[in-house]
C-alpha cells in the first residue's frame, strides 16, 4: 500500500465517496471547494488506493499551539465502509505519525465524535490516548 496526496480535480473526486461517508452534509462540488480553500492554510488529502480506487483518506494540516509546540492535527480520516479491517486505515495512520516525525512535530492530534465507538477503538488500539474534551458553541452565520 503506497499512500498518494491528492492534487487534482480528479484525485480529489476520486476521494469523495470516502470521505463523504464521514462527512455526509458535503456535496462533491462543496467538498472540492472546502479543500481548495483549506489548502491555502496547507490542509492536505492523503489516500490509499486498493482496486484503482482510494479506500482510505485523509485530511491533514500542520498546526502550533502555546500547550503542544507544532503538531500534525488529523481532520478527517476514514475508510471506505467496504474496506474497512483490511489494515488501510492503520496504514494511513501510520504515514501521518511518520509525516508528524519528519517534519519535527511533537505529535499527531484529531479530534472524533463521541458517538464514532468503534473509531475510538481503532484510535486506541494504534496507540493514540484519549487526552482531552473538546468544547464547541454554534454561533448564527453572518447574514442569516
Amino acid at each position: 500500500m503506497s499512500v498518494q496526496i491528492a492534487e487534482s480535480d480528479e484525485q480529489l473526486a476520486a476521494c469523495f465517496p470516502v470521505v463523504r461517508e464521514l462527512r455526509p452534509h458535503l456535496t462533491e462540488q462543496s467538498f472540492l471547494s472546502r479543500v481548495r480553500s483549506q489548502e491555502r492554510a496547507g490542509y492536505r488529502i492523503a489516500y490509499i488506493e486498493a482496486d484503482g480506487r482510494p479506500v482510505a483518506v485523509a485530511g491533514f494540516r500542520f498546526l502550533e499551539m502555546l500547550a503542544d509546540g507544532r503538531y500534525l492535527y488529523v481532520d478527517d480520516l476514514v475508510t471506505h465502509s467496504g474496506a474497512r479491517s483490511r489494515g488501510h486505515g492503520a496504514e494511513l495512520l501510520r504515514w501521518l505519525v511518520q509525516r508528524a516525525e519528519s517534519a519535527g512535530c511533537s505529535g499527531l492530534q484529531l479530534d472524533s465524535a463521541v458517538q464514532r465507538v468503534d473509531a475510538h477503538r481503532f484510535y486506541e488500539r494504534e496507540g493514540l490516548r484519549r487526552r482531552s474534551y473538546h468544547f464547541e458553541k454554534a454561533l448564527r452565520k453572518a447574514g442569516v
